[in-house]
């Protein structure tokens, strides 16, 4: 996960890492999207695999319908550039219906869990993993 504020300070050793990271197979997201004023312009200039929308965005989702919107244009807008989107700041019920039946691809916030040590993660990951083996 990279942040506008990292990339801003040399585009071309930036631009470099994440095309070597990206042909070691490794995905790289541009982090709380949409809050930088130049978010669009780096989608364009980096090769990223992922979009996470900055929880400002989700926050402002359930209060009123343009809030709505502009997360539905953002998940959009990813998916039809081939990128994968994740949400941040997720913590209400609502919010994960609205993401879902949106199509947002990886959802992280309170609602889904609370930061974990290491080794409280591995047994959540290998939960995950069995409940979609079923």
């Amino acid at each position: 996960e990279l942040t506008e504020t990292a990339l801003a300070d040399d585009v071309s050793r930036a631009k470099a890492a994440i095309n070597e990271l990206r042909a070691l197979g490794i995905a790289v997201a541009l982090d709380d999207f949409g809050t930088g004023y130049s978010a669009l312009s780096y989608i364009q200039k980096y090769s990223f695999s992922q979009l996470k929308i900055d929880r400002a965005f989700i926050d402002e989702m359930d209060k009123h319908n343009d809030g709505f919107l502009l997360v539905e244009g953002i998940v959009r807008m990813a998916h039809s550039l081939r990128l994968e989107v994740a949400a941040e700041g997720v913590e209400t019920v609502a919010q994960r219906d609205a993401l879902i039946a949106l199509g947002c691809d990886y959802l992280q916030g309170y609602l889904i869990s609370r930061p974990v040590p290491l080794c409280e993660l591995r047994p959540l990951l290998r939960l995950e993993k069995m409940e979609h083996a079923a």
